[in-house]
């Protein structure tokens, strides 16, 4: 992969860069201003290991004051800005450039649950809140939040926020827009905006919330927000279904939802080469099918009832599917343990295709009901022009979302097929192109895909956000060059 490309327009006066520095020491301490290469390190390089960027100097406020304060002498001495949570994205939106001019603005120690109102369905939490640590929260309210994905225990809710996270759970909760409430955000000019408001109804002006949320801390650096609530369900049942094709998938889908409405939580898609992947780097884990299938779904059911009342459903859904020959078996979790295998499974295919190689990643998404049709119009262009290459296709298709990852040829280096990652992706994205999808559905833009943005949007689009960029941050400190 190319290095990322320089994209500092405002970069900081070198001849002011030991002021600049010994302002931040005085701001917040010689501890947390990191300027050695060995203790700057853990910040500047990508999750994938892919890309190590510089910075001057890694800054670690412990409180929204010191993080308004910073962002001040950073406008004043006209330090770029990347704000970072837990590192653990895949675009390469939280690391900087090559240059070197940029501070990294870690939001780790910022994390503190607020606040927990369980009458409201609300918690208030700072934004470098590890997402585990918001859930257990709730459990101790006796309550439930949602958004969970595979890098819960170290991703942050600034950085699930920055992204709009997805996860399992957004068939019947949403994204993490559709979780958050109310945010605190530092603007580019170091003021505190405090819209930390647990209303379900604010009708009051321009929503300025949604604006921030999915932005990637290239509009403002949020510190804090108020999140939705729900109760716990009395029961949560898990199945593994086996079924020859997508199309069946999506006919599953359809039934599941006619016979379990809202109970239905998860609906995870997995092909055949995903399983066989993971038994392969796993073995330890569970294989519940003697026989091999081309697609595996992955349920869940959550009642608010009773574990009967979920079963039921279940086993009346998966009766009429076998009986409509929808999918060719099924077994059913009994057990907690039972269910957290089957999840396993679902839960290491991206740690098995790190063990297998290096990956070409596609976060995409499509109308539901093109999903089928796309895998079976794209599949065949990458065999055509990458031969040998093998496809590693699963996500949450209850809301339109694939991981349509590309894995080399038996035999071919990592550097080889990676050299083709432009070509691959052109196949893949012109075509979710043509679907009417997106080319991020749950990852973001950052740099990786900034380039594709501009192909795809249109200039309508681009426009109107490249006016509200200048408009809040018109000296271009906040996260340059990640999405525009």
């Amino acid at each position: 992969m190319n290095p990322v490309a320089d994209v500092s327009t405002t970069p900081l006066d070198y001849a002011a860069a030991p002021e600049f520095i010994a302002h931040c020491r005085a701001l917040l301490g010689d501890d947390h201003v990191l300027t050695e290469e060995a203790d700057m390190a853990p910040f500047l390089t990508d999750q994938r290991r892919r890309y190590t960027g510089k910075a001057a100097a890694i800054l670690r406020p412990a409180t929204v004051r010191q993080v308004a304060d910073v962002v001040r002498a950073c406008a004043q001495w006209r330090v770029a800005i990347v704000p970072q949570g837990g590192n653990t994205g895949l675009v390469l939106g939280s690391v900087p450039d090559a240059s070197g001019r940029a501070v990294v603005l870690s939001l780790a120690r910022l994390n503190a649950v607020r606040t927990v109102d369980a009458v409201n369905r609300t918690i208030t939490v700072d934004a470098g809140c590890i997402l585990q640590h918001v859930q257990q929260a709730a459990a101790a309210a006796g309550c439930l939040f949602p958004l969970s994905l595979a890098a819960e225990g170290s991703c942050t809710i600034g950085g699930n926020l920055a992204t709009n996270a997805g996860g399992t759970a957004v068939l019947r909760y949403g994204n993490t827009r559709e979780l958050c409430l109310g945010l605190e955000v530092v603007t580019p000019q170091g003021e505190i905006w405090s819209g930390l408001r647990g209303l379900r109804k604010d009708n009051t002006g321009y929503d300025l919330r949604d604006l921030f949320i999915g932005a990637e801390g290239t509009l403002g650096i949020i510190t804090g927000a108020v999140l939705k609530l729900y109760p716990q369900p009395k029961a949560c049942i898990t199945a593994l279904a086996a079924l020859p094709s997508p199309g069946h998938a999506l006919r599953l889908l359809n039934l599941m939802q006619d016979h379990c409405g809202s109970s239905l939580t998860g609906f995870e898609l997995m092909s055949r080469f995903c399983l066989d992947l993971v038994a392969q780097h796993f073995p330890q884990l569970p294989q519940p099918f003697a026989t091999p299938h081309a697609q595996y779904v992955l349920l869940e059911l959550s009642s608010s009832e009773s574990e009967q009342h979920a079963i039921g459903l279940l086993e009346n859904a998966i009766g009429a599917a076998l009986e409509q020959e929808v999918i060719a078996d099924a077994v059913v979790a009994t057990s907690v343990a039972q269910s957290r295998g089957l999840w396993q499974l679902r839960e290491h295919i991206p740690l098995a295709q790190a063990a297998a190689g290096k990956n070409i990643k596609h976060d995409i998404s499509l109308p539901v009901s093109g999903i089928a049709d796309f895998i079976a119009a794209t599949t065949p262009l990458l065999e055509l022009a990458f031969p040998g290459c093998q496809l590693v296709c699963f996500g949450h298709v209850g809301d339109g979302n694939l991981h349509y990852n590309v894995a080399p040829p038996d035999g071919m280096s990592n550097d080889d097929f990676l050299a083709n990652q432009d070509a691959v992706n052109r196949v893949v994205h012109d075509s979710v192109h043509n679907f009417g999808g997106s080319i991020s559905a749950e990852h973001g833009i950052g740099v990786l895909k900034r380039e594709e943005l501009t192909r795809y949007k249109s200039a309508v689009e681009l426009n109107m956000m490249r006016a509200i960029k200048a408009a809040l941050d018109p000296l271009g400190i906040m996260n340059p060059g990640k999405i525009l």
